[in-house]
């Protein structure tokens, strides 16, 4: 996710637990229009993409993943048109996943972003701290309550509570991840580097990840600090998609 404080975030990436198949019945057919839209999404058709999820959500209306996935398409195109209602629309199925889904990871995000494109960033602070009180053994809401604090220049509280995070859930590879991002920014090269060893270790599916440890290396064993152009890419990349264990 790119900054919420300077820059427009990326719109919320598609849930990808709704590619695995469900067993039979409507839920088989929901996981099929989800998959579809999906499918139309990242080719750019949003429209199209909007219409499966709304059909979708007929064919199961249990399912979270559905309201998502049309909350962050309807999202997406209120940006782009700077249509006020749908994001008024993208704002109630974020809410109706979340009654359905009260931990679900990316409609707080995506709830949350919104918020403050809407020029109300302490309903999004109340979101999230709302959800890691209600449900204080979840790392991820902690995790993503430190993304915030950290995209407005927060990093002190970002770090406490990504410390509680690791705290929850000491396997847990987005917290490793984003921790080790604030201790580099922070200037504490070594212990980043630690940090981000130990995401690794814990998900080695993070090329990104990867990458930023053999820079990292290379920058401690000449003797330069600093965040290189990979060290950018990986805050960019890695915030992007909560689904694929990115921070």
């Amino acid at each position: 996710m790119h900054s919420l404080r300077k820059k427009q975030p990326k719109s919320p990436v598609l849930a990808a637990a709704l590619l695995v198949l469900s067993l039979s019945g409507c839920q088989f057919a929901a996981s099929g229009q989800n998959a579809q839209g999906v499918r139309l999404y990242d080719q750019g058709q949003y429209s199209a993409a909007l219409q499966q999820f709304q059909q979708a959500i007929a064919s199961d209306p249990k399912n979270p993943d559905s309201y998502y996935n049309l909350a962050a398409t309807t999202h997406r195109l209120g940006k782009e048109r700077n249509d006020r209602a749908l994001m008024d629309q993208a704002e109630s199925l974020y809410n109706q996943c979340l009654d359905l889904q009260p931990a679900h990871v990316d409609c707080h995000r995506g709830l949350a972003v919104l918020l403050v494109e809407t020029d109300r960033p302490d309903r999004a602070f109340a979101l999230l701290r709302n959800w890691a009180t209600s449900q204080p053994q979840l790392a991820d809401a902690r995790i993503e309550l430190a993304r915030m604090y950290q995209e407005f220049g927060e990093g002190e509280t970002a770090q406490k509570f990504l410390e509680d995070a690791i705290h929850q859930d000491g396997n847990n590879a987005r917290a490793w991840l984003a921790l080790g991002q604030i201790r580099e920014s922070a200037g504490d090269y070594q212990q980043a580097l630690q940090d981000y060893q130990r995401s690794y270790d814990l998900n080695s599916m993070q090329p990104q990840v990867a990458e930023r440890i053999a820079a990292m290396n290379r920058q401690i064993v000449s003797g330069v600090g600093g965040v290189t152009a990979s060290g950018t890419r990986l805050a960019q990349q890695s915030a992007a998609d909560v689904s694929k264990g990115r921070y």
